[in-house]
């Protein structure tokens, strides 16, 4: 693999952060719940996005207030045009309920 297209394979990663980082539903991207969930990048890593040959793996803390799944379909479908033939896998790993809800 030439270091062109290692610079390819990981752009992926940092564009779908980007974009997930961007949807209201989501409030920061989740490594998981061993710190393993990343892209990792020549001196630097994409957390919470784990690019692999066949599969975009995304974690994500979400805002409280909409269903689960609804956010992660969301999520879903903002990751789908940068994966590529590979499957997405959307997991929430933790809901930020924020200052004051359920006080």
């Amino acid at each position: 693999m030439t270091s062109h297209e290692s610079s390819n394979d990981t752009e992926p990663a940092r564009l779908i952060a980007d974009a997930v980082l961007a949807c209201p539903d989501v409030a920061a991207l989740s490594r998981g719940p061993f710190g393993t969930v990343a892209t990792y990048l020549p001196g630097a890593f994409v957390g919470g996005v784990a690019v692999r040959d066949d599969e975009v793996e995304v974690h994500v803390v979400a805002h409280y207030g909409r269903p689960v799944p609804e956010i992660a379909a969301r999520v879903r479908d903002i990751v789908t045009p940068y994966a590529g033939d590979r499957e997405v896998t959307v997991v929430v790993d933790d809901i930020d309920i924020g200052a004051g809800v359920g006080a």
